[in-house]
């Protein structure tokens, strides 16, 4: 159970649920297939997959969930293809040109009677909650998918005051002082091969550089030159590596061989404890990792954080 992607999302305010009345509301907003005339639903499974009955498998205070969203593959070729074979028939047959109006409602026609016999395909995303961390953590590629397990998480209990973290300092400041020297690289980490520069006029041009060394001249000229460093990888105390960008999303994030070794150090055969087991050792991890992270980006701005009392 080893998580690709961190995206993060800050409480705004103290955030402490209950694992039971979590479970019931996600089981209330549980995964139901696509009806035939729906092109995608989505709802809550279980973390377990075919092997876990629960929608909330929790451990060392830390709440893992999971949606499932379904939807239907419906090709445009072949909705254009089925609109163009109605419109040639109703052209030749009733001798007059098909208006753009006359197409669209021939396209939402066609694509309701399509979808029925249409191929689905589906998606899990994971999340954890971290109530004493404050956080909420989602295996997401991108934004889009990440904000949508928030906003159904949010229809599902009712509240989230969640928001992405904000530091003291902009991420791409920080980066480019890394890489020009101009601002210490904290001892944990350490840099990777791997950057994204993007020019800050107005034609906003991007260079993306893999298997460099990042404070080579080719770097340092881009740097000079008013380019900023917009996406970093970095390596985190020979435990995890990842690629950082602006958002503080991290990217590509690998857990390295000394966690790897804890997990095969347990001796145990039960597929449910090994889960818990990896679930564990990653929730420690990014729980130290995490405010480090932060603090290293120049500090945590905390202005429209409530804390508890």
């Amino acid at each position: 159970m080893w998580f690709k992607n961190a995206r993060l999302f800050r409480f705004t305010k103290p955030f402490d649920i209950d694992p039971e009345e979590l479970e019931q509301k996600l089981e209330a907003a549980a995964f139901k297939p696509c009806g035939p005339q729906e092109a995608f639903r989505q709802g809550w499974v279980s973390p377990l997959g075919r092997k876990g009955q629960q929608h909330v498998h929790s451990a060392g205070g830390y709440h893992l969930i999971a949606l499932r969203r379904e939807e239907r593959v419906l090709p445009a070729t072949v909705v254009r293809e089925a609109v163009d074979e109605q419109v040639e028939q109703i052209e030749t047959e009733q001798v007059r040109k098909v208006a753009r109006k006359e197409k669209q409602e021939l396209k939402d026609q066609l694509t309701q009677e399509l979808l029925p016999r249409a191929f689905t395909k589906s998606r899990r995303t994971f999340a954890y909650l971290a109530p004493k961390d404050g956080l909420l953590i989602v295996d997401a590629s991108s934004d889009k998918q990440a904000e949508e397990l928030a906003s159904e998480l949010r229809r599902a209990i009712g509240s989230l005051p969640v928001r992405p973290p904000a530091v003291e300092q902009a991420p791409a400041f920080t980066f480019s002082g890394w890489l020009n020297e101009s601002i210490d690289l904290p001892g944990a980490f350490s840099l990777g091969t791997e950057c994204e520069l993007k020019d800050t006029s107005e034609e906003g041009g991007v260079v993306r550089c893999k298997g460099l060394d990042l404070r080579g001249d080719e770097i340092r000229n881009h740097l000079e030159a008013g380019m900023q460093v917009t996406k970093l990888a970095l390596g985190w105390e020979d435990a995890l590596t990842f690629v950082l960008d602006e958002d503080l999303a991290l990217k590509r994030l690998k857990f390295g061989d000394t966690i790897q070794e804890k997990l095969d150090d347990i001796d145990t055969d039960d597929d449910h404890a090994r889960f818990d087991a990896a679930f564990n050792l990653m929730t420690l991890e990014l729980a130290r990792l995490i405010p480090t992270l932060l603090e290293a980006m120049g500090g945590e701005d905390r202005s429209a954080i409530v804390d508890a009392a």
